[in-house]
């Protein structure tokens, strides 16, 4: 159905060429400046318009629409987040765990083609590189929703082009990460993994989400960090929060533990786990 208000681009009719000169010099000087003014352009090609604060809600909006609309068209319905320190160097061990966990994962839930369980990130290096690494080696699509930042960070070489994003925004770049997730896998990393590792156990303890599995790569480096105990016996969290994480030492260990919880809990419609 056409649009009655012109958002239709059959309804436009072509213009002229260029407009008529005006035979008056000062005439033609100031339609030259009304053509040339910033006010002239459509706003949606206005970009210093745009990049005003009070257009911000717009902006927002903007970021959250564009990805969602390309996942849907990528037929991308369900992804499992990989966090992970942005640190690591190909040839370390968690490096190495985090790019076979995306190669097992992608393997068997992309065989068929079907959008579900694919390896998402954040799009940057380390962790991030090596779990879409994997993807890449099975041949499966994988996400990267990068951010832009002061002097970092470049999107890594492994993301599917059409599924790498990049957003000014951290709220909404975190609600994408979350907004497909049906599992979380941290690998051992700095502030950028525990801010998004907490937020997560935040968002299921509170069931603001869906619970779902939030594995926790390599004990020895999260129970030293963290003292998950301590929380219980000072009264920050309830005993049966600490139920919420499930724990593995490498990619495959934390594939199975993936599985075993959807044995246990019904699985997302359309997913493939075997």
């Amino acid at each position: 159905m056409s649009d009655p208000i012109g958002d239709d681009p059959g309804n436009h009719r072509p213009l002229p060429p260029a407009p008529p000169v005006p035979a008056d010099p000062a005439a033609k000087a100031n339609l030259d400046a009304i053509l040339a003014s910033p006010t002239y352009a459509l706003a949606q090609q206005d970009l210093t318009f745009l990049a005003r604060r009070e257009l911000r809600g717009v902006r927002l909006m903007l970021e959250l629409e564009k990805a969602d609309l390309q996942m849907d068209q990528e037929g991308i319905r369900t992804t499992i987040v990989v966090f992970g320190g942005a640190r690591l160097k190909e040839g370390d061990r968690w490096y190495a765990e985090a790019r076979e966990f995306g190669r097992i994962v992608s393997a068997i839930c992309q065989a068929n083609g079907m959008g579900d369980f694919v390896i998402t990130t954040g799009g940057g290096p380390g962790a991030m590189e090596a779990a879409n690494r994997g993807a890449w080696d099975a041949g499966a699509k994988t996400v990267g929703f990068n951010i832009q930042l002061p002097h970092e960070q470049f999107p890594n070489a492994y993301i599917t082009p059409s599924l790498c994003f990049k957003f000014h925004y951290f709220g909404i770049r975190k609600m994408h990460l979350l907004m497909r997730a049906r599992a979380l896998v941290a690998f051992p990393g700095g502030y950028g993994t525990l801010d998004e590792l907490f937020e997560t156990l935040t968002l299921v303890q509170t069931g603001k989400m869906k619970r779902v599995p939030i594995i926790l790569v390599g004990r020895a480096y999260w129970e030293k960090l963290v003292n998950w105990q301590l929380l219980v016996d000072e009264g920050g969290i309830a005993p049966e929060d600490l139920d919420l994480i499930s724990w593995a030492e490498g990619g495959a260990e934390a594939w199975n533990a993936i599985v075993d919880f959807y044995t246990r809990h019904p699985a997302p419609p359309g997913s493939r786990l075997r």
